[in-house]
Parts: structure tokens; C-alpha cells; sequence
């Protein structure tokens, strides 16, 4: 017969292990980096992650049930967004956890910026430096729909696919750094490759807004800062 001490951890752990069971499927961990962007439904999510609405729907239902995510009902679409800041937190230390014990994160990244020749990407702390003294423009290229959520303080939004017909909205005289969504998207590099091609002095910054929100740096939401 169990001892109450004995059930008690029992219990904690169990409930515990829900976390774990939920970000134990590959697809549902890349639905909880999307919803880092901001709220989505559950249609454009299955269109980001390449899932069927159906297999989106029920991924989104296990990270619902263990609290990491949360539904409204917006019309006829159903909008989910994280349950807090401590879920982008736990999302961002469990990447970094995996990126520090597993060299294999490295060698598949290596290898596929480096068919891409990716830039050296500037660093937060760097960035953050500059743009306090305004000597950079800060380019968030994700869709609007993210940028309304939450963008880095001071940052403008041109998405990467309007970027060849709103060119000549950013100044040539000043630095360029642009951003999407962390270290594993490739929009930003897509950006600065346009942009220097262009004649722009262009850099990319390996962190997005997951990474601020984990650090605990400034955001704004629809032009409010946060």
C-alpha cells in the first residue's frame, strides 16, 4: 500500500509528465514556436506547419490540455494563442537545452545555412545597442499579422514578400537589420540577400521575438509596448 508521501510524488509527477507528453510530437513543438509569434487560428496554423486542419485541430487540443495553449471562438474560426509568457520561456530553455546536448541540431543547421550562405547574424545584445542610438533600422519581415501581435521596440514592418515592392521606404543611408522568427527561419536571410543586392547595408539578427519575450525585453503590441 501506497505511504501519502509516497502518492504524493506519484501525483507531481504524473502531472509533471503532462508537459512532457504534450512536446513529446515534433509537430506540436513547432506549433507552440508559431503561436510565440502571436495568436493564429487553427486554419493558418495548419498551413504554416504543413498539417491537414484536422491533425493541427488535434495537436492543438494535447497542448490544450496540458495549459500551454488557449482557445476563443472568433466567428466562424477557432484562434489559439499561448497561455502565458511562460510558455515562449519554457519553449525557448527546452531549444536551448537540445541545441547544448545535441551536436546533431548544429550539424543540420550548419548545413543548411551554409548551402544558403547565410550571413553572420548580429547579436540581440549588439542590436539593442545600436538601436538605442538609432544607428540601425530595425526590419521585422514576418507577416503583418505577427507584427501586430508583438515586434521588438522601434521595429517596421515590411513582410519578406512585399519587401521587392516597398524597397524604397528604407533609408540607404543607415544600417538594416532585419528579423523574423528566430534562429531557424530564413526570411531574414532572404531579406538581407535582397537588400544587398540592392546596396543596402544589410544584417540579419539570429533572435525574434520568442527570444526577447525570454529574456524579458521590451516588446510592443499593436504599437503599445510591453
Amino acid at each position: 500500500m501506497k505511504t501519502a508521501h509516497r502518492q504524493f510524488k506519484d501525483t507531481t509527477y504524473e502531472h509533471f509528465a503532462r508537459v512532457g507528453k504534450a512536446v513529446s510530437a515534433p509537430k506540436r513543438l513547432e506549433l507552440l514556436d508559431l503561436l510565440s509569434q502571436g495568436p493564429r487560428t487553427v486554419e493558418v496554423l495548419a498551413e504554416l506547419a504543413a498539417l491537414s486542419v484536422a491533425n493541427a485541430s488535434r495537436h492543438l487540443q494535447v497542448l490544450r490540455g496540458a495549459r500551454l495553449v488557449e482557445s476563443e471562438k472568433k466567428g466562424l474560426f477557432v484562434e489559439y494563442r499561448l497561455a502565458s509568457d511562460d510558455v515562449a520561456v519554457f519553449f525557448a530553455s527546452l531549444r536551448s537545452l537540445a541545441e547544448a546536448r545535441l551536436g546533431e541540431i548544429e550539424q543540420v543547421t550548419r548545413a543548411y545555412f551554409h548551402g544558403r550562405r547565410a550571413m553572420e547574424p548580429i547579436d540581440g545584445e549588439e542590436l539593442l545597442r545600436r538601436a538605442k542610438s538609432g544607428a540601425v533600422t530595425v526590419l521585422d519581415v514576418r507577416p503583418v499579422e505577427e507584427y501586430r501581435a508583438a515586434h521588438l521596440r522601434g521595429a517596421i514592418s515590411i513582410p519578406v514578400t512585399e519587401l521587392a515592392a516597398r524597397i524604397d521606404e528604407l533609408p540607404k543611408d543607415r544600417e538594416i537589420v532585419a528579423y523574423c522568427r528566430g534562429p531557424y527561419c530564413v526570411m531574414a536571410i532572404e531579406a538581407v540577400a535582397l537588400l544587398r543586392k540592392k546596396g543596402f547595408d544589410a544584417h540579419r539578427m539570429e533572435q525574434g521575438v520568442l527570444e526577447w519575450r525570454a529574456r524579458g525585453w521590451s516588446l510592443e503590441r499593436q504599437g503599445t509596448e510591453s
